[in-house]
This record gives structure tokens, C-alpha cells and sequence, in this order.
């Protein structure tokens, strides 16, 4: 994807996960980048960059004006997906926020419950809290990738509806459907998920457990 400017690692990721043609919405919007950057690539027909204060939309709506893509993206002040209709969207981006807070966005807005719809999030904290909320709420994870900003892991979750609640043992809620095998940035994300869980061991053993088994996993490969 060219652009005037470039995506950071995260955002990128992200923007590969948004279907040709979609009708965005990016809630919680950097600067509009991303809906700007796929605007200018042909990738959406029409987005919204959306945010709860009003600083990251006029940031954004200079973004937008800079490169002329007016016609294609809006910005609309909201809290997360509240006041959105579900014929505006087809494809919700959700990054760069903690667990609690995506969970909370897509527990308002149960219009998400749509086999049509695909979500794009990225979590900084907590992933698997997301990924747990995910299964037990009809959805399934399409596509889990990773990658690495400023030194650190992070993961990507393409996601989309199946009405059917599936099974999602603890061990899935942290490793999903990465495959550390074939890609390095998957590995270290799932290195770090070990390193965090065998912190937490000292509570509780069960998480030092699970630290050992993904490590194990990561050893052997």
C-alpha cells in the first residue's frame, strides 16, 4: 500500500486486515491515518475516523483535508460505536486500546452480531481477555497475526460473527490462532504471553503451567 506517509507496524497490520471496498469505521482514530492511507489506496469506499475527544478529530480532519480525501472520510465524535448505524459499516477497526475498554465498546453495539461484519482489533493489554469475551459472544477469530512496534510484540485479530458460542480453553485465550512455526513476530508475541504468565504463577501455579507449555512449544521449534 503507497502512501504520502507511512502506517507504523500496528496500524499496517491492521489496515491489511480491511477488506477492498469496505465502509470503515476506525474508532479510537490516530490522526485518521489509517482510514486516510486507505483512502488513498483505493482499499475502502467510504470511512469514518472516530474518537471520543474532540483533539484526535481535528487532528484527524487536518489529516483528511492535507490529502484531500474529504469526499471518502469523516470524522464523527463518539464513544466507541455508540450513534453508529449498522448500514454505515461493513469493517470496524478497534487498535491500539486495553482489553476492558475494546470489550466494552463491542458489548454496546450489538449490531457487530452480523456474519456481514468483520472486526479488525488490537489490543495493548490483555489479549486474551478479548479473546476469551470473543468466544464466549458467537465470534471466531478469522486470522491472528503479529507484529513488532518499537521493540515490543503486539497482535492482530480478524474476526468475524458465527452466532455459535465456541469453545476456548485458557490456554487458546493466550496463544489463539498464531503460528509461531512460520512467523518470527508471532513467536516473540507468544515469548512475551510465557514471560507474563510465569509472573502471574505466583498467585497461581496454573499460569506458571501454561507458561511452561508454551515455551515448550516455542523450544521445539
Amino acid at each position: 500500500m503507497h502512501t504520502p506517509f507511512s502506517l507504523d507496524s500496528r496500524l499496517r497490520l491492521c489496515a491489511d486486515f480491511v477488506r477492498v471496498g469496505a465502509k470503515l469505521a476506525d474508532i479510537g482514530t490516530d490522526h485518521a491515518y489509517l482510514p486516510v492511507a486507505l483512502a488513498l489506496a483505493g482499499r475502502v469506499s467510504c470511512a469514518i475516523a472516530a474518537d471520543i475527544n474532540e483533539e484526535p478529530l481535528r487532528r484527524g480532519k487536518q489529516t483528511i483535508d492535507k490529502y484531500q480525501v474529504g469526499p471518502l472520510v469523516s470524522t464523527r465524535l463518539a464513544n466507541g460505536l455508540q450513534g453508529f448505524d449498522a448500514s454505515e459499516v461493513t469493517d470496524v477497526v478497534i487498535a491500539g486500546m486495553g482489553a476492558d475498554t475494546i470489550i466494552g465498546i463491542l458489548s454496546a453495539a450489538q449490531w457487530l452480531k452480523d456474519e456481514s461484519k468483520r472486526l479488525i482489533l488490537q489490543p495493548m493489554t490483555k489479549s486474551e481477555r478479548v479473546i476469551t469475551y470473543l468466544y464466549q459472544n458467537g465470534f471466531e477469530i478469522s486470522e491472528q497475526k503479529c507484529c513488532i512496534a518499537e521493540g515490543k510484540p503486539y497482535t492482530v485479530l480478524c474476526v468475524h460473527y458465527t452466532e455459535h458460542q465456541s469453545p476456548c480453553s485458557e490456554y487458546f485465550s493466550y496463544t489463539g490462532k498464531l503460528c509461531p512455526e512460520e512467523n518470527e513476530d508471532d513467536s516473540a508475541f507468544l515469548r512475551l504471553q510465557a514471560k507474563i504468565l510465569a509472573k502471574r504463577s505466583a498467585a497461581d501455579k496454573r499460569f506458571g503451567e501454561l507458561s511452561q507449555i508454551i515455551t515448550k512449544r516455542l523450544d521445539n521449534i
